[in-house]
């Protein structure tokens, strides 16, 4: 190979939390034995950073707009810096860092539900007013298995504001396509907080005992 500059591409093969193995490629330049991180890796990094420091979600057009590429090119970003295992959560708000030490010191239940679209409202207010947090949405698809979102409702604030998505857009939730029954895993400070979850839900007939 002439001269003492060069390029080539490193490959890494890192299995996701879904045990599916996805390649992390990098395109680095080599000259006198050091490597240059590439356009993408830097932007990469820096949305990592943006992530590490904001304590309110990022939408993609919002990154898009700040690193100057399309919502697409970031798209493919989270899912890079995901397969590298960076714990970062897609929620209808935008991209959010999934901290550990606040799941760690909470309790953590899954309820299967199951009500019409017109009690979304009502089941997502039941819970956080009894001190949960909504973290996701899943469905248990027959032909795609298990479709989750995460979602991040803390309080009647989000509910609203995730209700309000849900109506100015017209879009349909997830429970659409399986009859309206749906997961949501929820945490909270206590056991007995989610108990009294619980309770309310099987009380107002949206839980479903399997």
């Amino acid at each position: 190979m002439k001269g003492d500059a060069f390029s080539h591409k490193r490959k890494r093969m890192q299995y996701t939390a879904n045990g599916q193995t996805a390649l992390n490629e990098r395109t680095c330049c080599a000259k006198g034995g050091n490597f240059i991180m590439t356009e993408g890796g830097k932007r990469r990094d820096g949305i990592l950073s943006l992530l590490e420091e904001s304590d309110t979600p990022l939408s993609g057009t919002e990154l898009a707009h700040r690193f100057k590429v399309s919502r697409q090119v970031i798209v493919q970003d989270i899912a890079l810096l995901r397969a590298e295992d960076k714990k970062i959560l897609s929620t209808y708000r935008g991209y959010v860092l999934d901290r550990e030490s606040e799941k760690k010191r909470k309790c953590i239940r899954v309820f299967c539900v199951c009500h019409s679209t017109k009690d979304t409202q009502d089941e997502l207010q039941t819970i956080v007013d009894y001190g949960g947090h909504v973290l996701d949405v899943a469905v248990d698809h027959p032909l795609y298995g298990q479709i989750r979102a995460d979602l991040i409702i803390n309080n009647r604030l989000d509910v609203a504001e995730f209700i309000d998505r849900m109506n100015r857009y017209n879009a349909q939730p997830l429970k659409v396509l399986t009859g309206d029954y749906h997961y949501h895993t929820v945490t909270a400070e206590s056991e007995k907080n989610l108990d009294f979850i619980e309770q309310e839900l099987r009380k107002k007939g949206y839980l479903k005992e399997e």
